[in-house]
């Protein structure tokens, strides 16, 4: 695909999604990178990237990845991203996208077998070394014979192969739900960045994804407030000063440190 589709459906003076450029692959044997991100936008869902010919493959999975060999994912492929995009973590305010971007999962694959003939084929074996998906893989164009996909070839699914990293009952997303980027959740990278931009329209106002904006809105707001300086101009917050009465000695004086 190259990088064109990307850049076209982005406005990055707005956006602080990387423009990136095409690079060489990597030779040889060495692996290659993936990451994984998980995106509230207009619905929750959960981004797959394999690095191939300077760019990010990409694969939007609705309810993430599943290490149960039994459980199919439905699995878009979507515009390639720049290998950038990899380490993205942030706040999209608008447009495309719109939400919140976390680095759920990120390390190296290796593909089982030549790539380019796996793509056009529509049966890509891989091996995954992340913090949380290990183990081989495969992912496997359905021609929209699944659950009501499109039909123009977009849409695969992606399956654990049966090895020493596959689980029946471990749910990986819910046991795993943190940034290996920041270590925080989704209200930790919105109050880093600009909650107040949602606080009247969001990217989803209904259904549970609304509800969980909503939640995460109030408590990323909550969360800056508490950070915010002091009127003075310190640069204390509330919770610091009152830390700081506390801890002063009797007649309102301070040590002084050494």
């Amino acid at each position: 695909m190259g990088l064109d589709s990307y850049r076209a459906k982005r406005n990055f003076a707005e956006s602080p999604e990387p423009a990136g450029k095409a690079r060489r692959s990597p030779s040889g044997r060495k692996p290659r990178l993936f990451c994984v991100q998980k995106h509230l936008a207009s619905h929750l869902h959960y981004d797959l990237r394999l690095e191939h010919n300077g760019v990010l493959l990409s694969w939007a999975v609705p309810k993430g990845p599943s290490l149960d060999p039994a459980t199919r994912r439905l699995a878009m492929h979507v515009e390639d991203h720049p290998v950038e995009y990899g380490e993205f973590e942030g706040v999209i305010p608008s447009g495309y996208g719109a939400g919140i971007v976390m680095l759920w999962d990120r390390g190296t694959w290796t593909p089982e077998g030549d790539i380019d003939a796996g793509l056009e084929k529509g049966d890509l074996k891989f091996t995954l070394d992340g913090y949380k998906l290990k183990g081989s893989w495969v992912l496997v164009r359905t021609k929209g014979r699944w659950a009501g996909a499109p039909t123009d070839g977009r849409s695969w699914l992606l399956i654990k192969h049966r090895d020493h990293w596959s689980s029946g009952e471990l749910d990986i997303a819910a046991f795993a739900p943190l940034s290996v980027k920041g270590g925080g959740d989704f209200v930790d990278i919105l109050s880093a960045d600009t909650p107040e931009i949602w606080t009247s329209s969001r990217p989803a106002q209904g259904g549970e994804t609304g509800a969980l904006f909503d939640r995460i809105v109030r408590e990323a707001l909550a969360r800056r407030a508490n950070r915010a300086p002091s009127a003075g101009g310190t640069g204390t917050g509330t919770a610091t000063r009152a830390r700081k009465t506390a801890a002063a000695p009797p007649g309102g004086r301070r040590a002084k440190s050494r």
